[in-house]
């Protein structure tokens, strides 16, 4: 996957990076866990993560959650992360891509690091067809 560009020091973290660094660390790439723990970087967490993570809780797939997940935004915070909102920009670009992907929240973070110009954190290998900056 790619490099950021020089001097990028604005992150964007899929749901499933989100979940490593709290519950499985040792599955992060050494780029992403070192951008993780230092202080200079910016880490964004959009709500499209924080919507997918309560659906896959209350789905049952995350019990670990169980004590925590109303309160997300302030587990967020204590890690240094910034929340993202999704815009009406981010909706209308993320609808607008001809890529055949289909997850509606790959397609919402792939639009906000394409429109914020954020560095996308992801293992996901689908996500290298949008045109947005991926590092893993």
């Amino acid at each position: 996957m790619s490099s950021p560009a020089p001097g990028v020091s604005a992150y964007l973290l899929d749901s499933h990076v989100l979940l490593w660094w709290w519950f499985d660390p040792a599955r992060l790439s050494d780029a992403v866990h070192g951008l993780l723990v230092d202080p200079t970087c910016e880490i964004w967490v959009s709500a499209t993560s924080i919507w997918e993570i309560s659906l896959m809780h209350h789905r049952g797939k995350l019990p670990e959650l169980a004590g925590a997940i109303s309160d997300l935004p302030s587990l967020l915070q204590a890690d240094g992360f910034k929340g993202l909102p999704i815009s009406q920009a981010h909706g209308l670009r993320a609808g607008a891509y001809s890529q055949p992907h289909r997850d509606p929240f790959d397609r919402v973070l792939a639009a906000q690091a394409e429109l914020e110009r954020l560095v996308l954190l992801t293992a996901d290998p689908q996500l290298t067809t949008f045109p947005c900056q991926i590092l893993w």
